[in-house]
C-alpha cells in the first residue's frame, strides 16, 4: 500500500511545482509580456489582453484577431496549458502571431503563470 502512496505523490508533484509559482516575481517577468499584451480586460495590444486568461477558452475574445493557427487551438488555458503554451509557443500552436520564443526557466516560467493567475 505505501507504493500507492508514492505512486500518487509522484502523480502530483508537477501540479505542486505550478502552484508554487511567485506571484510577485511572475509580475516582473511579465514585464516582457507586457509590451505586446495588456492585464487590463478589455485592452487588447498586439496581443490579447491576458486578463482573466486563466479558465479562458484559446481565441475566445470576440473584439481580437486571433491567428488562424491559434483559432484552431482548441484549448481552455489553465496552469497545465499555459505552461506548455509558454515554454515554446511557436512549437505548440505553429503559425501563432505570438513571435516571443518562450520562457525556458521553469521556475520563471511557474511564477509568470501564478501571476497570470491573479488576473481578473
Amino acid at each position: 500500500m505505501r507504493h500507492g502512496w508514492i505512486f500518487a505523490l509522484g502523480l502530483l508533484m508537477p501540479l505542486a511545482a505550478h502552484a508554487a509559482g511567485d506571484v510577485d516575481a511572475g509580475a516582473k517577468e511579465f514585464s516582457k509580456c507586457g509590451i505586446c499584451h495588456s492585464a487590463k480586460p478589455g485592452e487588447n495590444k498586439i496581443g490579447p489582453s491576458l486578463a482573466g486568461i486563466v479558465g479562458r477558452p484559446a481565441h475566445s475574445l470576440p473584439d481580437y484577431a486571433y491567428s488562424e493557427a491559434m483559432k484552431k487551438h482548441d484549448v481552455t488555458w489553465n496552469e497545465e496549458t499555459l505552461d506548455t503554451y509558454l515554454t515554446d509557443p511557436r512549437k505548440v500552436v505553429p503559425g501563432t502571431k505570438m513571435i516571443f520564443p518562450g520562457v525556458k526557466d521553469d521556475s520563471k516560467r511557474h511564477d509568470l503563470i501564478a501571476y497570470l493567475a491573479t488576473l481578473k
